[in-house]
């Protein structure tokens, strides 16, 4: 949420920013430590492009922080092709208390997250490789998220088969997602699915807000 009338800063210094302490608040030192492992390393990794580095904060870490209130406080969460670890790793050093599982098919991803993990002392982090897909039937978490790239029809195909009924998934999406939700109804109905919810992330006074689909698995 918004902190006061305080002006953020430029992108440089937006993680040190006061906005952005009050945030992130005890999470803080541990999100601040895995921005910098993505500052020094992730360009070299390949897992940002050389124009994301100078916007981390606001292009990946803060846009990842901006799911986790929709997000359950316990039980389990499942980030599905989580890549450098967005949003799971910045899930999961928010919300301890719940249990994450960082999925990514890319072996030199997986060996990242692991790495991130080990460093920031993540005891409720697992690490699986594979492709959602793999997984289905293999076990059932309270809520998959992820910073979806592929259209709404396709992420509830691989996502709701690892959601308990009961559950959600809430996912980060494009501003434009509002027009793939009819697209996605035979799917959505296979699950009992209702409307999806398109929901605004907001963090920080002055950066962009974050648009986030929430929807419930019936059956």
């Amino acid at each position: 949420m918004p902190v006061g009338d305080a002006v953020v800063p430029d992108s440089e210094t937006l993680g040190a920013s006061a906005a952005v302490k009050a945030h992130l608040g005890d999470a803080y030192d541990g999100v601040a430590r895995y921005a910098e492992m993505l500052r020094d390393q992730g360009e070299l990794r390949g897992l940002i492009g050389p124009r994301e580095v100078p916007r981390i904060w606001e292009r990946h870490i803060l846009n990842s922080a901006a799911v986790v209130p929709y997000l359950p406080t316990s039980g389990s969460v499942a980030d599905i092709g989580s890549g450098a670890g967005l949003p799971g790793v910045v899930l999961a050093v928010m919300r301890p208390e719940l249990e994450v599982i960082l999925i990514e098919p890319m072996e030199r991803r997986t060996t990242w997250l692991a790495e991130v993990v080990g460093e920031l002392g993540l005891k409720n982090v697992q690490v699986k490789r594979g492709r959602a897909e793999e997984f289905h039937g293999a076990f059932e978490v309270d809520a998959v998220t992820c910073r979806a790239v592929a259209a709404l029809s396709k992420l509830v195909r691989m996502s709701m088969p690892l959601v308990r009924v009961g559950g959600e998934m809430v996912i980060l999406k494009g501003r434009s997602v509002a027009e793939e939700v009819e697209p996605a109804r035979k799917i959505l109905r296979k699950y009992a699915a209702g409307q999806p919810d398109i929901l605004e992330g907001i963090t920080v006074e002055g950066v962009e807000s974050t648009t986030i689909v929430r929807v419930r698995r019936g059956k």
